[in-house]
């Protein structure tokens, strides 16, 4: 049986899969650095766990920290989404195609309703 590695590497999927992390980024891209004590505020999580889903985006290369004094300050490294926005960029088309399918759809409906 294998044993797990003691410092497991994150990809950026995983990292952004879970809604906290996601949570964590967009707050650290709007507000710029923050230590963990500022980022633990909105969510009803422990100190620790914040910690760890830190410790996660930093290990997939989607956060940085420095130490200032004895603060640990956190901030977006947004460079490594951009592998995340080149595979999505796929399926745009796809969206546009079914979105554009929606809108014509719903302009029928609403003009059939009021016709009647």
């Amino acid at each position: 049986m294998a044993m797990k590695s003691a410092n497991p590497t994150y990809d950026v999927y995983t990292a952004i899969a879970d809604p906290t992390r996601r949570a964590l980024l967009l707050r650290l891209s709007h507000e710029g650095e923050r230590n963990v004590s500022e980022l633990l505020e909105p969510f009803s999580i422990s100190q620790p766990a914040v910690s760890k889903h830190l410790r996660i985006l930093r290990e997939a290369g989607l956060v940085r920290s420095r130490k200032k004094g004895r603060v640990r300050l956190y901030a977006v490294e947004a460079s490594k989404l951009q592998e995340v926005h080149d595979w999505v960029s796929h399926f745009e088309k796809y969206w546009d195609d079914k979105l554009g399918a929606l809108g014509e759809y719903l302009d029928k409906q609403k003009n059939s309703k009021r016709k009647t």
